[in-house]
Parts: C-alpha cells; structure tokens; sequence
C-alpha cells in the first residue's frame, strides 16, 4: 500500500478513536499506537510540556528520554520554532539527544492548544536514513489536529 494511501486509513481511525474523547492522555496513547502499527516506525511517541521541559507521555517502542529541554534536541526544537521538524540524519541535527542509537533520521510535530501554544508534541523515530518527508510531515500535522 502507498504511503498517502496507509496515512488516509490511519487519519480516518485517528478522527474515529478521538470522537467523543476528551482525556489527551488516553487518546495521544491510542494515536501513538494507531501510527506505530500502521506505518512500522521504531519508536512513536508524545512528549508534553510541563514547566520548562518537555516530559516523556505516551508511546511505543523501547525505553525513551524522560527529560528533554525547552530548545534542546529535535523535540525541544520543535517546541521552541513552533513547527515540524524533519530530520533525514540525525547525526547532522546539531544538539541532537541521541535516546537511542539505533534512531538515525526523525520527525516531530508540534501539538497546539487553544490559543495556538505548543502542549506537546509528536515525535518519530526511524533506524533509517531520510525516512520521513513532506508527505508524513502534512498527514502527521492532520493527525496531531484532532488533539
């Protein structure tokens, strides 16, 4: 199956799982789910803002980072631009927070609340180079959304 084609499926279970839910934590769980079994990345996650730091939430695959800094790594810079970030080699991504070797390119999306403030955000791991593009970058964005 095409890549477009796998991101529509997984977008349409997404909005139906987040339909009539309201707990983020339960629903960024599923999500996270819901793309690590459909598209077979090596690890799928959510980190949420609390204070000065982004904190470990949801996700699938092994062990993560617990901990990651306003402005640090790819998720802190994330948070800090306020924009998706797509990493086709990680070991190019100045200050890039290595949780596990095996990650070698990355993607994260931020995920706004009400007023347009970053509350957490999506990241994604690959053990290969130049995984993610501008098609994961725009569903992925989509998905995020129905947070």
């Amino acid at each position: 199956m095409e890549k477009d084609e796998k991101y529509r499926l997984l977008t349409a279970q997404v909005k139906a799982l987040v339909e009539g839910e309201d707990d983020e934590i339960s629903l960024m769980a599923n999500i996270s789910a819901a793309i690590h079994e459909t598209m077979g990345f090596f690890w799928t996650g959510f980190y949420i803002v609390k204070g000065n730091e982004l904190r470990l939430g949801p996700f699938q695959g092994p062990v993560a980072c617990m901990h990651i800094p306003f402005g640090r790594g790819v998720c802190g810079s994330a948070w800090q631009r306020a924009e998706t970030i797509v990493v086709p080699d990680v070991e190019q991504f100045p200050g890039h927070i290595a949780c596990s070797s095996l990650s070698r390119s990355e993607i994260v999306v931020p995920v706004f609340d009400r007023q347009h403030e970053v509350k957490a955000v999506l990241d994604i791991d690959s053990t290969e180079l130049s995984t993610f593009d501008e098609t994961d970058r725009r569903w992925l964005e989509q998905i995020v959304a129905c947070l």
